[in-house]
């Protein structure tokens, strides 16, 4: 009788394990592609197979889990595999228990003191840990703690209603939807479950936003790497579009995301249907940074630091405080994230830390990625996406905020050190200083205006250049129209009116000494027909970029002002600082008195048009970007314009200066022989 009792409580409990496998919720379509890649990607020769074989039943690859369970012990990004090993178990009977929980039971799950290695607290890590946590106790019975199943339930609810805030990220979106996926798939935990399957939906229907008809994603993203702009298949994120859509190239091989999605029974004929060819909309993710104090107010002292961090929020004046306290109180300034910092272990105190990062707001707060205004343009195989006016002139934090997508390949701008080689760029500081963006419809303006860095933070802030990522071996066509650098791939077309047509390091790159401006546009032959259409908008266009003194303000304040007219869109911005060694922007209204330079570039001539200077006396001035003066005339405005010699000046930028008894009107010029 015992016997019987056993064996039919074996057999329930392969089936509970087991039965999601069997469920055929989706859409037949789906499941025959999802099938197919199973198939696929346990004949190829290479990817990640585990999960795969043990939801085929098939002995999981001996020497990969040996290695596996290996990293798990010291790995800084241990929850990746660990994730791996719960499915694993869930897919499995039982076989590899024996083996496997020793090791999972055996590293923390939260903040611990001393920990060097492991990361608890950015949104994707968040999730695979508090997960996997809540799954060995539902299935082993293993100790947690008290505030385990609160503030995971807190996580999936901030997912379902704000968003996640590491937006439209190639990188870690994958492990996030991994990390809920398992607990899609087997928590036991009613609220848990249904929590977790809609944030799972609503991760894939927001990358499906950004998803082209060729099944190319190259979104903005809150945090991100440039590898992913680099190929536009072959990556865990292509294998979860593939398998959701059905489009761009079959995977060869499985990636972690995709054995993930392909073994899982989540719902997503609804995920499907949300995906458009076209999309022009202006999409708000997540809440301010005082409304994620309220929202974390319930956690317990630690948990409401972790969540903070995982909004960005590490060492923002408003955080810094408890940052600064827990680093202590754990132990935590030699944990890998927060090494570099070590020095200010022994000066910075709780009570001291807000001045200090007030101090150095330029990179204090930009790290902040909860609230964010995402302009999205999609039309079939383009996109155009932009964080608008996001920390303008601060650090950035593997941020990229302005992204076009052309058919299969990504352009986009870069601040900071050139290398042509851009995975070899820093990958923690995707821009040394972020732009102003602005996008309406199809086209972005994009204006640099550095902050000052403190020298407390060393040399890696001082490379200010901006650089622009454009793969001429993509395009069926490149063109060079003045500033303006044009791209046609197939019916495909992206257009990018560059600061300057010079190279640094042999890549196309500008110095940056105070502001430079760029616009990308993007557009396809349904929009403007052929390509010399295209051209032909461009070469309407108006751009204009200027420097004057704001008198008007308080103290008076040097302003860049820019704006482009394409069509019937226009984009203009004024951005003010107080003083140079100001923090706080705001927008001004332009001076009265401006003036033109043209052509422009030049060559051996420049021509200043000085009408708005009409019966004023004026004195002209030229500067190189090292401030050295190289023209000077006082002069009567009797006429409209003044012409001045450029022949003997070298290739380069310059600053043109008008003054008057109110003040300061400035423009840049491009000298190319």
């Amino acid at each position: 009788m015992k016997l019987g009792y056993s064996l039919l409580s074996g057999i329930c409990l392969f089936m509970l394990l087991n039965s999601y496998q069997t469920v055929a919720a989706n859409n037949s379509v789906y499941e025959q592609r999802r099938q197919d890649y199973i198939d696929s990607s346990l004949a190829s020769s290479g990817g990640a197979k585990m999960i795969l074989q043990a939801y085929r039943g098939i002995p999981v690859d001996a020497p990969t889990l040996t290695t596996t369970l290996a990293n798990i012990a010291t790995g800084t990004t241990s929850d990746f595999d660990i994730i791996e090993m719960i499915r694993i178990l869930y897919l499995d009977s039982g076989t590899y228990d024996a083996q496997i929980l020793p090791v999972l039971n055996s590293v923390p799950y939260w903040i611990n003191s001393g920990d060097t290695v492991r990361n608890y607290w950015s949104e994707n890590h968040m999730i695979m840990w508090m997960g996997s946590d809540w799954l060995l106790h539902e299935r082993n019975g293993k100790a947690v703690d008290s505030n385990l199943r609160k503030r995971l339930v807190h996580f999936l609810n901030l997912k379902n209603q704000y968003g996640f805030y590491e937006f439209f990220s190639s990188v870690y979106s994958p492990y996030c939807l991994s990390g809920m996926l398992n607990l899609a798939d087997f928590a036991q935990d009613a609220e848990i479950k249904s929590l977790a399957i809609s944030a799972s939906q609503r991760l894939l229907e927001t990358m499906l936003m950004m998803t082209t008809d060729k099944g190319t994603y190259y979104p903005v993203a809150g945090r991100n790497y440039s590898g992913k702009y680099s190929d536009p298949y072959g990556a865990s994120h292509n294998n979860l579009i593939y398998l959701i859509t059905g489009f761009g190239d079959a995977p060869v091989g499985a990636s972690h995301g995709g054995t993930f999605m392909a073994t899982s029974s989540l719902e997503v004929d609804t995920v499907i249907s949300s995906w458009t060819p076209n999309l022009d909309t202006l999409l708000h993710i997540g809440h301010s940074l005082d409304s994620g104090f309220v929202l974390n107010s319930g956690m317990s002292s630690v948990d409401k630091v972790v969540f903070q961090w995982s909004s960005g929020a590490y060492f923002h004046p408003d955080v810094v405080q408890e940052t600064v306290q827990l680093l202590q109180d754990s132990n935590l300034w030699h944990q890998v994230d927060f090494s570099l910092l070590l020095p200010l272990a022994s000066i910075v105190t709780p009570q001291t830390a807000p001045g200090f990062a007030n101090n150095l707001s330029s990179i204090s707060k930009s790290s902040v990625i909860c609230k964010e205004d995402v302009a999205i343009f999609k039309h079939k195989s383009i996109t155009l996406s932009s964080v608008i006016d996001f920390w303008k002139g601060k650090v950035g934090f593997q941020q990229y905020p302005c992204v076009a997508n052309v058919g299969t390949t990504a352009v986009y701008t870069s601040s900071g050190e050139v290398n042509a080689d851009w995975d070899a760029r820093n990958s923690n500081n995707a821009n040394i200083h972020l732009p102003y963006v602005m996008q309406k419809k199809n086209v972005s303006l994009l204006m640099y205006r550095p902050e000052p860095v403190s020298p407390l933070v060393g040399t890696a802030f001082t490379y200010k250049d901006v650089s622009l990522r454009w793969n001429d071996a993509a395009f069926d066509e490149v063109r060079n129209d003045s500033m303006w650098l044009l791209g046609r791939q197939g019916s495909n077309y992206v257009a990018v009116r560059r600061s300057c047509t010079g190279e640094i390091n042999t890549v196309r790159a500008c110095e940056t000494n105070g502001g430079q401006t760029w616009v990308l546009m993007v557009g396809d032959s349904v929009m403007y027909g052929s390509f010399n259409n295209f051209q032909a908008v461009i070469d309407q266009s108006h751009f204009e970029e200027r420097w004057y003194l704001d008198t008007t303000s308080s103290p008076a304040q040097y302003v860049y002002y820019s704006k482009i007219v394409m069509d019937t869109t226009t984009i203009e911005y004024a951005w003010g600082v107080d003083t140079v060694l100001a923090t706080g922007i705001s927008s001004v209204n332009a001076a009265n008195n401006t003036f033109s330079v043209y052509p422009n570039p030049a060559n051996d001539r420049m021509t200043l048009d000085l009408s708005s200077f009409a019966n004023q006396s004026v004195n002209i001035k030229v500067m190189n970007m090292v401030g050295q003066e190289l023209y000077q005339e006082k002069v009567n405005v009797t006429t409209n314009t003044k012409t001045i010699p450029t022949q003997d000046w070298a290739e380069g930028v310059y600053m043109v200066v008008v003054e008057t008894a109110q003040g300061k009107a400035m423009q840049k010029l491009i000298k190319q022989n």
